[in-house]
């Protein structure tokens, strides 16, 4: 798809592995992969990747994705001694598909562009299932000649992919949209305690709301897949996953001199979930918070 391009990834977790997947499929090519489990190592070679064992071994790639859970882990793998900014050369292109910091994003891309190598931030949205279909959407931060050539690994992947401008802008754009969703799952769950309280279940109060226009992707996802259904599973996107997400926007807005409330009280609730137990579970578990502070 690139020419003679090698293509490598780091950080095959719930959302990594099916991506590299999908990128070594799509491409038809052995992708270099790197990560400290072996088990999805495992599973990718055997779909054809290769595992190369090491940082050193995946900085031989032209174009390196990564996937990392949070800005600290990803700061690491760049900034640690023998890490990919040390090993970055002149011509490579780093793709951090990760929910990072803003800053740390255009931190990292003016480090690597020291040393000749290019930078984009894209980081995915939507769901695991997505992530397994190859139907992410993906908001980019690069220019538009890194953007051209990486664009068609992308879609290997992902259904939906916005050139968002220059790096750092993919990270506002889905950060802000995680910090949207939150404030729709919050309005959601308060909802469905009050329709509760009143004598009407979460199933006929979604149920209406889609017909009208309260109607919304966070409803028809969030809402009835877990809320109205009570279920939150560990490995789904978790709630201590979503407040790290909510803090970057946070950061945004304080940097920015802008009061988010909104944001504010989502940061709260992930906050009390995790105290209570649930930081590992799926973060419309919210709903318990909400509900136990009617008792």
């Amino acid at each position: 798809m690139t020419g003679t391009s090698t293509f490598g990834f780091i950080g095959l977790g719930v959302m990594g592995e099916p991506m590299c997947r999908h990128l070594v499929q799509t491409t038809k090519q052995p992708v270099l992969i790197h990560d400290i489990n072996p088990e999805p190592l495992a599973r990718l070679v055997q779909a054809g990747a290769v595992d190369v064992g090491s940082i050193a071994g995946l900085a031989k790639a032209d174009i390196i994705f990564i996937s990392m859970p949070s800005g600290e882990h990803l700061k690491k793998i760049c900034e640690v001694p023998g890490g990919l900014l040390e090993l970055a050369r002149a011509g490579q292109t780093i793709v951090d598909l990760s929910t990072s910091p803003l800053k740390l994003t255009r931190e990292l891309a003016g480090a690597f562009a020291a040393k000749g190598a290019d930078y984009a931030d894209a980081p995915v949205a939507r769901t695991r299932a997505a992530a397994e279909a190859g139907t992410l959407a993906i908001s980019v931060g690069a220019t538009a000649g890194v953007f051209a050539r990486i664009e068609p690994l992308l879609r290997c992947f992902a259904s939906e992919v916005t050139h968002c401008g220059e790096v750092g802008s993919g990270q506002v754009v889905k950060i802000l949209n995680n910090m949207v969703v939150v404030g729709t799952v919050t309005a959601l769950c308060e909802a469905a305690a009050i329709a509760n309280a009143a004598g009407v279940s979460t199933e006929t109060l979604f149920d209406a709301f889609s017909k009208g226009s309260a109607d919304s992707f966070a409803l028809r996802n969030h809402g009835y897949k877990a809320v109205a259904a009570g279920e939150f599973p560990e490995r789904v996107f978790s709630t201590d996953y979503m407040h790290k997400d909510v803090s970057y926007a946070l950061d945004m807005a304080k940097d920015a001199g802008i009061e988010a409330r909104e944001a504010a009280l989502g940061a709260r609730l992930l906050t009390e979930a995790s105290r209570a137990g649930f930081g590992a579970n799926y973060w419309p578990v919210i709903v318990k918070i909400i509900e136990r502070s009617s008792k």
